[in-house]
């Protein structure tokens, strides 16, 4: 990798703000990779953010991240199949019956739930947890078309 390019760090500030984002989603609130593409300043980037999360660390509340339908999508990442949904069941979630978390109720929205300054603060102090992107995360920003890095062939 040249030295002179700039995507490992541009990825490694989305990335370390996705996880700022994450980390002040309260207990007992999900939210989606939409909304914390939205609040990065990646609207409709929702895959991108979903490739991110797969590089959180252990002190990143993964669990409260969940798809657009209250889905929990991510749930494969976690040591065993329902680690996820009782993560979540710890911190005061009750499921839907067809095992999705109601987002009208427990959805936090970064964009709704911080004003401007929150939010701006909170994505500005994600320069002092950096987070270093995978070299598999580097390939998907370059060449998925789901990416907003993607380089021309």
């Amino acid at each position: 990798m040249a030295s002179n390019d700039p995507l490992p760090a541009a990825a490694a500030t989305v990335l370390a703000q996705v996880f700022a984002l994450v980390r002040a989603c309260p207990v007992g609130r999900v939210t989606t990779y939409g909304w914390l593409a939205q609040a990065a300043g990646y609207p409709r980037r929702a895959r991108m953010v979903g490739w991110m999360m797969n590089e959180a660390t252990a002190d990143v509340p993964a669990q409260r991240v969940v798809n657009s339908k209250g889905e929990l999508s991510g749930s494969w990442a976690f040591a065993a199949p329902d680690a996820m949904r009782r993560l979540l069941a710890d911190e005061g979630i009750l499921f839907l019956e067809d095992g999705r978390v109601d987002l009208k109720r427990y959805g936090w929205q970064p964009l709704r739930d911080l004003d401007d300054t929150q939010r701006a603060a909170l994505l500005a102090s994600a320069s002092t947890a950096p987070a270093q992107p995978s070299e598999r995360l580097l390939h998907l920003l370059r060449h998925d078309v789901a990416s907003p890095f993607r380089q021309p062939s």
